[in-house]
Protein backbone atom coordinates (compact mmCIF):
# COMPACT_ATOMS: atom_id res chain seq x y z
CA UNK A 1 0.00 0.00 0.00
CA UNK A 2 1.45 3.43 -0.92
CA UNK A 3 2.81 5.42 1.98
CA UNK A 4 2.85 9.19 2.71
CA UNK A 5 5.83 10.37 4.67
CA UNK A 6 5.04 13.54 6.69
CA UNK A 7 7.38 16.03 8.33
CA UNK A 8 8.84 14.75 11.54
CA UNK A 9 9.05 11.15 10.31
CA UNK A 10 5.38 10.64 11.06
CA UNK A 11 4.00 8.00 8.68
CA UNK A 12 0.39 7.67 7.73
CA UNK A 13 -1.24 5.49 5.12
CA UNK A 14 -3.01 7.25 2.31
CA UNK A 15 -6.22 5.56 3.31
CA UNK A 16 -5.99 6.84 6.89
CA UNK A 17 -4.97 10.27 5.65
CA UNK A 18 -8.05 10.46 3.41
CA UNK A 19 -10.28 9.33 6.26
CA UNK A 20 -8.83 11.94 8.57
CA UNK A 21 -9.17 14.70 5.97
CA UNK A 22 -12.81 13.72 5.32
CA UNK A 23 -13.59 13.81 9.04
CA UNK A 24 -11.98 17.23 9.31
CA UNK A 25 -14.14 18.55 6.48
CA UNK A 26 -17.27 17.22 8.15
CA UNK A 27 -16.39 18.80 11.49
CA UNK A 28 -15.58 22.10 9.85
CA UNK A 29 -18.87 22.11 7.95
CA UNK A 30 -20.79 21.39 11.16
CA UNK A 31 -19.16 24.34 12.93
CA UNK A 32 -17.18 22.25 15.40
CA UNK A 33 -14.06 24.35 14.82
CA UNK A 34 -15.78 27.74 14.94
CA UNK A 35 -14.88 30.00 17.83
CA UNK A 36 -17.33 29.89 20.73
CA UNK A 37 -18.33 33.51 20.08
CA UNK A 38 -19.33 32.61 16.51
CA UNK A 39 -21.43 29.62 17.59
CA UNK A 40 -23.40 31.41 20.32
CA UNK A 41 -25.65 34.36 19.61
CA UNK A 42 -24.87 37.52 21.51
CA UNK A 43 -27.33 38.35 24.26
CA UNK A 44 -28.53 41.94 24.17
CA UNK A 45 -27.38 43.93 27.22
CA UNK A 46 -30.07 44.81 29.74
CA UNK A 47 -31.56 48.26 29.37
CA UNK A 48 -31.33 48.74 33.13
CA UNK A 49 -28.74 46.76 35.11
CA UNK A 50 -30.17 44.94 38.16
CA UNK A 51 -31.01 47.43 40.89
CA UNK A 52 -30.87 50.55 38.74
CA UNK A 53 -33.97 52.72 38.91
CA UNK A 54 -34.65 53.71 35.28
CA UNK A 55 -33.81 57.29 34.32
CA UNK A 56 -37.35 57.70 32.96
CA UNK A 57 -39.00 56.30 36.11
CA UNK A 58 -42.15 58.19 37.10
CA UNK A 59 -42.51 59.23 40.75
CA UNK A 60 -45.65 59.81 42.78
CA UNK A 61 -46.16 61.56 46.10
CA UNK A 62 -46.87 59.52 49.21
CA UNK A 63 -48.33 61.28 52.26
CA UNK A 64 -48.10 59.48 55.57
CA UNK A 65 -50.83 59.89 58.19
CA UNK A 66 -47.94 60.38 60.62
CA UNK A 67 -47.12 63.81 59.23
CA UNK A 68 -44.56 63.50 56.46
CA UNK A 69 -44.50 62.98 52.69
CA UNK A 70 -42.02 61.90 50.03
CA UNK A 71 -41.85 60.89 46.38
CA UNK A 72 -41.58 57.20 45.51
CA UNK A 73 -41.32 55.29 42.22
CA UNK A 74 -44.70 54.68 40.66
CA UNK A 75 -45.77 51.04 40.61
CA UNK A 76 -43.65 49.79 43.51
CA UNK A 77 -45.28 47.54 46.10
CA UNK A 78 -46.12 49.09 49.46
CA UNK A 79 -46.57 47.75 52.98
CA UNK A 80 -47.45 49.73 56.12
CA UNK A 81 -46.66 48.51 59.61
CA UNK A 82 -47.60 50.91 62.40
CA UNK A 83 -45.72 54.16 61.82
CA UNK A 84 -43.42 52.60 59.20
CA UNK A 85 -43.93 52.34 55.44
CA UNK A 86 -41.93 50.28 52.96
CA UNK A 87 -41.85 50.50 49.15
CA UNK A 88 -40.03 47.83 47.20
CA UNK A 89 -39.35 46.35 43.77
CA UNK A 90 -37.24 43.17 43.75
CA UNK A 91 -34.16 44.11 45.81
CA UNK A 92 -34.70 47.88 45.61
CA UNK A 93 -36.33 49.29 48.70
CA UNK A 94 -37.38 52.54 50.34
CA UNK A 95 -38.30 52.54 54.02
CA UNK A 96 -39.55 55.44 56.13
CA UNK A 97 -40.31 55.27 59.83
CA UNK A 98 -41.53 57.86 62.32
CA UNK A 99 -39.84 58.01 65.72
CA UNK A 100 -39.36 60.30 68.70
CA UNK A 101 -36.28 62.01 70.12
CA UNK A 102 -35.45 64.66 72.68
CA UNK A 103 -32.98 66.41 70.39
CA UNK A 104 -31.78 66.46 66.81
CA UNK A 105 -29.35 63.63 66.01
CA UNK A 106 -25.66 64.37 65.56
CA UNK A 107 -22.88 62.33 64.01
CA UNK A 108 -21.65 61.52 67.52
CA UNK A 109 -25.07 60.46 68.84
CA UNK A 110 -25.74 58.34 65.76
CA UNK A 111 -22.37 56.59 66.11
CA UNK A 112 -23.12 55.88 69.77
CA UNK A 113 -26.69 54.63 69.35
CA UNK A 114 -28.19 54.18 65.89
CA UNK A 115 -25.22 52.35 64.37
CA UNK A 116 -25.03 49.85 67.23
CA UNK A 117 -28.74 49.07 66.81
CA UNK A 118 -28.32 48.84 63.05
CA UNK A 119 -25.45 46.38 63.29
CA UNK A 120 -27.33 44.28 65.83
CA UNK A 121 -30.56 44.07 63.84
CA UNK A 122 -29.17 43.86 60.28
CA UNK A 123 -27.54 41.15 58.17
CA UNK A 124 -23.73 41.48 58.19
CA UNK A 125 -23.91 45.27 58.34
CA UNK A 126 -20.79 47.27 57.49
CA UNK A 127 -20.99 51.03 58.01
CA UNK A 128 -18.81 52.98 55.56
CA UNK A 129 -19.57 56.61 56.48
CA UNK A 130 -21.57 58.85 58.82
CA UNK A 131 -22.02 62.48 57.82
CA UNK A 132 -24.08 65.55 58.67
CA UNK A 133 -26.01 66.66 55.56
CA UNK A 134 -28.74 69.11 54.59
CA UNK A 135 -31.97 67.97 52.98
CA UNK A 136 -34.95 70.01 51.87
CA UNK A 137 -36.69 68.90 55.09
CA UNK A 138 -33.81 70.24 57.21
CA UNK A 139 -30.50 69.12 58.73
CA UNK A 140 -29.99 65.35 58.79
CA UNK A 141 -27.44 62.68 59.55
CA UNK A 142 -26.66 60.26 56.70
CA UNK A 143 -25.39 56.75 57.33
CA UNK A 144 -23.85 54.93 54.35
CA UNK A 145 -23.64 51.19 54.88
CA UNK A 146 -23.83 47.75 53.30
CA UNK A 147 -25.70 44.66 54.38
CA UNK A 148 -26.83 41.27 53.15
CA UNK A 149 -30.39 41.05 51.91
CA UNK A 150 -32.89 38.87 53.70
CA UNK A 151 -32.78 35.31 52.30
CA UNK A 152 -35.01 34.73 49.30
CA UNK A 153 -37.97 32.67 50.61
CA UNK A 154 -37.75 30.28 47.64
CA UNK A 155 -34.04 29.98 46.83
CA UNK A 156 -32.60 31.14 50.17
CA UNK A 157 -30.20 33.31 48.12
CA UNK A 158 -28.82 36.54 49.57
CA UNK A 159 -27.18 39.47 47.79
CA UNK A 160 -25.12 42.39 49.01
CA UNK A 161 -27.02 45.66 49.35
CA UNK A 162 -25.94 49.29 49.56
CA UNK A 163 -27.89 51.66 51.80
CA UNK A 164 -28.19 55.37 52.43
CA UNK A 165 -30.04 56.12 55.67
CA UNK A 166 -31.14 59.65 56.61
CA UNK A 167 -32.39 60.73 60.03
CA UNK A 168 -34.32 64.02 60.10
CA UNK A 169 -35.62 65.72 63.25
CA UNK A 170 -38.38 68.25 63.98
CA UNK A 171 -40.26 69.08 67.17
CA UNK A 172 -39.46 65.90 69.07
CA UNK A 173 -40.09 63.64 66.08
CA UNK A 174 -37.73 61.90 63.67
CA UNK A 175 -38.17 60.35 60.26
CA UNK A 176 -35.65 57.67 59.34
CA UNK A 177 -35.47 57.23 55.58
CA UNK A 178 -33.58 54.16 54.34
CA UNK A 179 -32.79 53.64 50.64
CA UNK A 180 -31.43 50.26 49.53
CA UNK A 181 -30.34 48.66 46.25
CA UNK A 182 -28.02 45.86 45.08
CA UNK A 183 -24.36 46.82 45.51
CA UNK A 184 -23.03 48.48 42.36
CA UNK A 185 -26.37 49.89 41.20
CA UNK A 186 -26.31 53.50 40.00
CA UNK A 187 -29.12 55.34 41.79
CA UNK A 188 -27.32 58.54 42.83
CA UNK A 189 -29.72 60.92 41.06
CA UNK A 190 -32.86 58.99 41.98
CA UNK A 191 -31.87 58.69 45.64
CA UNK A 192 -31.10 62.40 45.76
CA UNK A 193 -34.56 63.12 44.34
CA UNK A 194 -36.24 60.84 46.90
CA UNK A 195 -34.32 62.09 49.93
CA UNK A 196 -34.88 65.75 49.04
CA UNK A 197 -38.59 65.12 48.45
CA UNK A 198 -39.03 64.27 52.13
CA UNK A 199 -41.17 66.96 53.80
CA UNK A 200 -42.84 67.47 57.14
CA UNK A 201 -46.59 68.07 57.04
Amino acid sequence: MPLLVCKGDFVMTVRCWIAAAFATLLMSASGAFLPAAAQEKLVAPETNPPGDIPDNQAFVAYTSPDGFSLKVPEGWSRTVTGSSVRFFDKYDEIGAALGTANAAPTVASVRAGEIANLEKAGHAVKVTAVRAVKLAAGPAVRISYQSNSAPNPVTNKQIRLEHERFIVFKGGKTVTLDLAAPAGADNVDQWQLISNSLQWK
